[in-house]
Formats: structure tokens, sequence, C-alpha cells
């Protein structure tokens, strides 16, 4: 990546970070898993591994597995640039971003709509990219996988609704169809901002 004509401006951070938002069970991760094998290979981009209190056996994300004692060890040592708890877990983004993004590099993550304002705060520039499902379809996926029970699920349904009302997304991707679709939306996306260059 090159470095930015002054005639750009002051920017924060020379690089891009695209946060991917959207209800659990809309998506997100397969919609990542997906633009990541299109976009494999190319210079600059990063897709971010998060760190989760989470065992990384149980069918979901590719991330890093923590215990909350390995977690809480983390954030004392400064591993982490931003933390977030959601759903009874906790979630963390790797320092390593930052020296990413400061290198004029473009980082996509799979984030938390509950997060967005602080991350907001240590990314200004950051993009936010929704991926919305109708709500039948999301209850029949967060049904299929079953990981909740049918109170949780309800009360997921009740947020997914709730924090889309208070959506301010760059962009909006509807999963409620083929995968392949929505992949390639996010996928054009991406190589949109990678085509900006510094100056966005």
């Amino acid at each position: 990546m090159g470095h930015a004509d002054e005639s750009c401006g002051p920017r924060p951070i020379p690089g891009r970070l695209i946060v991917v938002l959207g209800a659990s069970g809309s998506g997100k991760d397969t919609l990542i898993s997906h633009a990541r094998a299109q976009l494999s290979g190319i210079d600059g981009l990063l897709f971010v591994r998060r760190a989760i209190t989470r065992p990384s056996d149980d069918g979901a994300e590719d991330h890093h597995a923590m215990t909350d004692a390995q977690f809480e060890a983390g954030q004392a040592s400064g591993a982490f640039v931003l933390t977030w708890t959601a759903n009874g877990l906790r979630y963390g983004l790797p320092r390593m971003l930052e020296a990413h993004l400061s290198d004029g590099g473009v980082a996509v993550v799979n984030g938390s709509r509950g997060a967005w304002e602080a991350l907001l705060k240590i990314f200004p520039d950051a993009m936010a990219v929704e991926i919305r499902v109708d709500p039948a379809t999301l209850a029949d996926r967060l049904r299929a996988r079953g990981r909740e029970n049918e109170i949780e699920i309800e009360a997921r349904l009740a947020r997914a609704t709730a924090l889309e009302n208070q959506s301010s997304a760059n962009a909006v991707i509807d999963n409620s169809g083929p995968v392949e679709a929505a992949g390639a939306a996010l996928s054009k996306i991406i190589r949109n901002v990678l085509a900006e260059g510094p100056c966005g």
C-alpha cells in the first residue's frame, strides 16, 4: 500500500477497517469465509481472527478459543485493542490489527453492534456492513444450529429487531437468499474499499 497523498488530508489511521455486523444466525461467519476464499492472497488484506471464550470445535467461526482465565491474562498483557461481552461470551480483537491498519492495510472483522460505538472511538474510519435476514429465516437458522433453546431464540430475535432499528450501517446485505449472492456482495464491497486506496 502506498503512502497517502498530502491532498487527502489527515487521517487518524491510513488503513480501513470493515466491520461485518448482524444478528446471531444472520450468516456473518459464512459470508466472511466466502469472501476470504474469493479474495485470498490479495496484498494488504487481513481477515481478523477474534479471540472468544468459546471452544473452537463447536461449528462456529474460525476463532482463537480462550478460557476466561486466558482472556483475562490477555487483557492484562495488552493483547487486545478492543474487548466486549455479548450473549455470555467475551470477545477480543488482537492488538496487531492496529499495526496492519497503520501500514495502510484493509482489515475485515466479524463485529458486534453492541460494541460498535466503542470500536468507532478507536477506529473512527471503520465501515459498518450489516447482514440482514428476514425474521422467519433467522428463526429457522437459529433452531437448526441447535445452540439455543426457544426462550434464548426469542431473546435473540428481539435483540436483532431492536438493533436493526438503531442501525446506521454504511452498507446493508440481505442474506435471506442464496449464500453465493450475499457472499459476492460482501466481496464486492471489500474490493471497492481496496481500490479506494488511502484517500478513501
